[in-house]
């Protein structure tokens, strides 16, 4: 994500600081403890300016939302909505999907959301596509058992490069969609999304539903 340089940013992300987690590795199998009682446990990741995940949060207060964006010119503008409509069950993290496993302990996540992440189109860089399958072994481990990963992107070419990614891995693929809106807004849209929306862009969506166990046989691409 490329954006324009925010001013003041190092003081607006300080005064922020009551939803901002700097010190991630101090909650690895402790986050519910930010919000106790929550029923679940859902993770963002690449929140953006995070219209998805302030609306998700404020419809579903019992919720604990664990959103990542490592640019913080886009970070800074979440948390600051976070902070403004005074909600309890969100909290932010700039780091690296790459890390997850240093910050969650297995099972602790209940589900995962990856919304219009980068396509990275060029094949060389197939292995930084958050699709990929070394990415989705990351995300199992951090799963609960059956927990699952709801998938949204406007480029249909990473949209069936990723199902076969998923089928090659033994990972299952369900509700699949190749036109999500196409008889009406369907659920809570990030920013992006609205406006690929407003140009009849069809957006793709797909859940997995993690197995306790995956292939490991597939030949990396």
């Amino acid at each position: 994500m490329r954006m324009r340089k925010r001013p003041n940013l190092e003081p607006r992300m300080e005064a922020c600081d009551a939803v901002w987690i700097r010190d991630p590795e101090a909650h690895l199998g402790r986050w519910r403890e930010l919000l106790p009682g929550a029923e679940a446990l859902r993770l963002e990741i690449g929140c953006g300016k995070g219209k998805f995940t302030v609306e998700t949060a404020a419809l579903e207060p019992e919720v604990l939302f664990i959103a990542v964006e490592k640019v913080k010119e886009a970070l800074v503008l979440a948390m600051e909505k976070t902070v403004q409509m005074g909600l309890k069950n969100v909290y932010y993290l700039s780091v690296d999907a790459a890390e997850l496993e240093q910050y969650f302990a297995p099972g602790e996540v209940d589900l995962i959301y990856l919304n219009f992440c980068d396509p990275w189109p060029r094949s060389k860089n197939a292995k930084r596509r958050l699709t990929y399958h070394t990415f989705l072994e990351k995300y199992r481990h951090v799963l609960r058992p059956k927990g699952e990963i709801h998938f949204k992107t406007d480029n249909a070419k990473l949209f069936a490069w990723s199902l076969e990614e998923f089928a090659q891995y033994g990972y299952p693929v369900q509700n699949v969609t190749d036109d999500l809106h196409k008889d009406g807004p369907v659920g809570i849209m990030t920013g992006y999304e609205e406006k690929f929306y407003n140009l009849g862009t069809p957006i793709h969506r797909c859940e997995i539903v993690m197995p306790e166990t995956v292939q490991q046989g597939g030949t990396e691409q």
